[in-house]
């Protein structure tokens, strides 16, 4: 199925509905969701050994071809520490995903697909099934659909040898179901990686859903890799709107996660490979690099400064390996090499 990742489009209405969430619910607040009983213990996990880097780049890699760069996992840029395969499919059981190699991507058969995951992993990367998309149609929203939601994620997991799992779901979630979801997931494979991409809005409040999962998760939650695009203006961490595509957004929204609750261990930056990659919010990568140079140094930031430093900060994530390829690997290279070059 060939799907467009990208946000809904957040107007200065949203900004402004925003600034009442932050107000009456304050942006220290730690919200957190109930955790639920681990599933039955007669799972066989896949042993992985890829482990997640202090500062680390995640990629998206598109299953299908909607106009950039088609690529299979072994072409994808050595500087991705993290690839998130896009995307699962629902199935006909709520909350359940399943995986379709798409034929666009070249692949002679699944095997040749599982090999470059595994080449991939001795390589020291991680390679993760990202759930949701634009055109996601996955919901787990009752205890029904989470224990699915898990056992169809780790049989995934143990099928192809992915990493973990990363929630991309940008239709809304239930905090408490998908945190019970996911912790069904720990228990079958406690190194799993998870990472998510939320929207902008998502993010704005502890006390949203998507906020309430992250810190519900806090204790094995790898990255929050925003996504700080297909947006419009959004309030930081100050209380002030701030336009998308320049590095005050990307600053002072990070600011809200970190002083929400989040470890700087767990966020990341999350921007358009290109401007072709989505509807808004590009920057050029010396603009991440310069807000991950805020965000850990102090430097190079723009009006908005943060209080204190943060150089335990995870990194950047982009939309996509492949959109990235299409122009050069500019952001790979540029942004890849920053990261890694952080203390």
């Amino acid at each position: 199925m060939v799907r467009a990742r990208s946000g809904r489009v957040t107007s200065r209405l949203a900004a402004a509905l925003a600034a009442a969430v932050l107000a009456s619910a304050g942006i220290l607040a730690a919200g957190t969701a109930p955790a639920a009983a681990a599933p039955p213990a007669a799972h066989t996990p896949t042993a992985h050994t890829s482990a997640v880097p202090g500062h680390a780049v995640t990629g998206y890699w598109q299953n299908f071809d909607n106009g950039a760069t088609v690529q299979k996992l072994r072409d994808v840029n050595d500087a991705y520490d993290i690839i998130a395969v896009a995307f699962a499919d629902a199935t006909d059981r709520p909350g359940a995903v399943t995986f379709n190699l798409d034929p666009a991507v070249g692949y002679a058969s699944v095997d040749d697909f599982k090999a470059d995951i595994k080449a991939k992993q001795a390589a020291g990367r991680s390679v993760l099934l990202s759930v949701g998309g634009e055109k996601g149609a996955v919901s787990v929203n009752d205890g029904t659909s989470a224990q699915n939601f898990a056992d169809s994620v780790n049989g995934l997991m143990d099928e192809y040898g992915f990493d973990g799992v990363d929630i991309d779901l940008e239709n809304g979630l239930s905090a408490t179901y998908m945190t019970q979801a996911l912790r069904a997931v720990h228990a079958a494979h406690s190194g799993v990686v998870v990472t998510m991409a939320p929207q902008t809005i998502d993010m704005q409040s502890p006390q949203t859903e998507y906020f309430k999962t992250a810190l519900g998760i806090k204790d094995f939650l790898t990255a929050v890799n925003m996504q700080y695009y297909n947006s419009g203006s959004m309030n930081g961490c100050d209380g002030n709107v701030y336009a998308q595509g320049t590095v005050d957004f990307l600053t002072s929204l990070a600011c809200i996660q970190l002083t929400g609750g989040l470890d700087p261990s767990q966020v990341g930056l999350g921007v358009p490979a290109s401007p072709r990659a989505a509807g808004g919010g590009y920057v050029d990568p010396s603009v991440v690099n310069a807000a991950l140079d805020c965000l850990t140094r102090g430097t190079s930031c723009g009006s908005f400064t943060p209080s204190t430093t943060y150089p335990g900060l995870r990194g950047a994530m982009t939309w996509s390996t492949n959109w990235d390829a299409a122009g050069g690997d500019a952001f790979a290279n540029q942004v890849g090499a920053h990261v890694h070059s952080l203390p």
